[in-house]
């Protein structure tokens, strides 16, 4: 079935995204890796047209979270090297076949695949075991590391290519403490792992807010998350973002005091002053939060900001125009430069992670400069 064009998109800035992977690559050392996290559609930016410009730039990996999102970057011609971060033993023989390096949380994951490799024929398969520092979501604790290196020396269809672990609280300096003690325990256990091994796996330990904070401890690969798509934990001016919100206005109206109110649940009050709407074409099904509406955010018209105007609709919401020069058609950013996705976040009392997913995959996604 055919449908028209979808009116609202999500500009991905060409120019911005490099000029984010030029400053990050800036803070390491040449030889230093690059992974970038394109998981969760990259971040809600999609992730195939991010993950090849990521190829273009010189981008050393990429990650996912789910097995499907890097088949789906097979498919779609990526050749990086792809870390999948949480993968179910049912789907390695997909990965396998698909050329994808699972993260290893523990002895149970490691041996299922041992078993589908030996079914394969395989050997030296690469996958990159997760180390658990203090985060104590997934990973090996240290009591666990002697048991692990028994399995590897005991395993040719494995090849340890990487250690990792994830820091809790690297963007917090109230937790600077706890982020080194996790790194000295990284250090201490890698070690003891190398230490067993004839090769040298990849280490790799910090993340976007760590590249930024804690550059001296970038091992021999660093994870690019959130920094790649202009987020900064130091509050840098070096970064843009990756992506502007925007939508036409699809109707225009001159409202009277007896007009009264506006939207659903005649929330929408019209206050002495308001005497102009516009209508807009994205609602909350298209990541426009309903605690947005009724003037707790406000969208950039033709350069002024326009607050929202009564309840958010599913798939529209009214702004007020009052006294800004505008006209059906005119584009409307809802996050980009201003506001910035970090400015719907702190209205929301959440993080720009969840602002960039919420925008859903009906939102076309185009490339600009």
């Amino acid at each position: 079935m055919s449908q028209n064009p979808p009116l609202a998109r999500l500009e991905l800035s060409r120019s911005g995204i490099a000029g984010n992977f030029r400053h990050f690559r800036s803070l390491l050392k040449p030889e230093t890796k690059v992974l970038i996290l394109v998981k969760a559609n990259g971040y809600g930016h999609g992730a195939v047209p991010f993950a090849r410009q990521m190829e273009e730039l010189g981008a050393d990996y990429l990650g996912v979270a789910l097995p499907g999102e890097g088949v789906e970057l097979r498919k779609a011609g990526i050749d990086l090297p792809i870390l999948v971060l949480t993968t179910g033993t049912e789907d390695y023989p997909e990965m396998i076949r698909y050329g994808l390096e699972p993260g290893i949380p523990d002895l149970f994951a490691l041996t299922r695949l041992r078993e589908e490799l030996r079914k394969m024929g395989r050997k030296d398969y690469p996958v990159h075991i997760n180390i658990d520092t203090g985060m104590h979501r997934l990973g090996f604790m240290e009591r666990e590391i002697d048991d692990l290196i028994a399995f590897v020396r005991e395993s040719p269809e494995i090849h340890l290519e990487g250690l990792y672990t994830h820091l809790a609280a690297a963007d917090e300096t109230q937790h600077d403490a706890f982020t080194l003690g996790q790194i000295a325990l990284y250090e201490k256990l890698s070690t003891r792992i190398m230490d067993a091994l004839p090769y040298k796996p990849i280490r790799h330990v910090l993340n976007s807010a760590g590249i930024e904070r804690f550059t001296q401890y970038q091992y021999d690969m660093v994870r690019l998350g959130i920094g790649i798509y202009g987020i900064s934990a130091t509050g840098s001016k070096d970064l843009h973002p990756a992506a502007f919100y925007r939508c036409p206005i699809l109707q225009i109206k001159d409202l009277l005091p007896q007009d009264g109110t506006v939207g659903y649940g005649r929330h929408g009050k019209l206050r002495p002053g308001i005497t102009r709407s516009a209508t807009l074409c994205v609602g909350y099904a298209d990541g426009i939060n309903r605690h947005l509406g009724c003037g707790n955010a406000s969208f950039d018209v033709n350069g002024q900001l326009a607050p929202t105007l009564g309840n958010i609709c599913m798939d529209m919401c009214m702004i007020d125009v009052t006294g800004i020069d505008c006209k059906e058609g005119d584009m409307v950013t809802i996050f980009g430069d201003r506001p910035t996705a970090a400015d719907l976040a702190k209205i929301l009392d959440t993080i720009p992670y969840e602002i960039f997913t919420s925008v859903p995959r009906r939102v076309n996604r185009v490339l600009i400069d």
